[in-house]
């Protein structure tokens, strides 16, 4: 009963006050791109400290992020992950599937920040247009973030990494910086969320030129280290 309190409460306060902070997005538009992207980043920071503060889940963070720009697969279990590592990297670009940012207002926003689009029935044309995306993060400095199973698991579930991963390696030359993390023990898709400590695991960077089978081979292990 607690921990469906809990929930209830952080769902009334955060999406409560998501609701104007997305309503505000066009004037933190108008104000240039790097305020926009300190905007959604204090509304991540804001997911974050409502979790830790309503809900009793704290985060720990294990190994070190790269010193400059980098390439970070993640592991996706909930959504506490897209606003924490967000905050953590200082507004990295996300791979962000096509559905979300078709999402009125919010897609529009999530642009504007400066996501990375992609299709999962990708042609080749759209491949390339993600290509460019993410090229385009790189050259104004941004690390890329992305969660190459391609969806959100359960824990225990450890998908193949997906085959827009390695191209997209190709592409940026980037060191690459696996994130683990176990979010969904207490943060399930269906039913309350619990109090408890969630691991960010940063493994040791991997270099950008190796063949498509390493890097994804490693990438699976990196981003499932915390996997039973």
């Amino acid at each position: 009963m607690a921990d469906r309190l809990r929930s209830i409460a952080f769902a009334i306060f955060f999406y409560g006050l998501s609701v104007p902070i997305v309503l505000g997005t066009p004037v933190a538009a108008l104000l240039g791109t790097s305020f926009m992207r300190g905007y959604c980043i204090a509304w991540a920071r804001l997911g974050v400290w409502s979790a830790r503060h309503i809900l009793g889940i704290r985060m720990r963070v294990e190994g070190q992020r790269a010193a400059g720009p980098a390439l970070y697969p993640a592991k996706h279990q909930a959504m506490l992950e897209t606003m924490a590592i967000a905050a953590m990297l200082d507004a990295p670009a996300i791979v962000m599937k096509r559905e979300l940012a078709r999402i009125p207002l919010w897609g529009w926003a999530a642009r504007r920040y400066g996501v990375i689009v992609v299709d999962r029935a990708a042609n080749a044309r759209a491949l390339r247009q993600m290509m460019r995306e993410a090229q385009a993060a790189l050259g104004e400095g941004r690390s890329v973030l992305i969660f190459p199973e391609g969806t959100r698991v359960a824990p225990g579930e450890t998908p193949p990494v997906r085959s827009g991963f390695a191209g997209l390696y190709r592409a940026l030359a980037l060191p690459v910086v696996p994130i683990a993390l176990d979010s969904g023990q207490v943060w399930p898709r269906r039913g309350p969320k619990r109090p408890g400590t969630v691991t960010f695991r940063f493994g040791a960077p991997i270099a950008p030129g190796l063949a498509r089978a390493d890097i994804e081979a490693r990438v699976h292990a990196g981003i499932n280290a915390l996997e039973p």
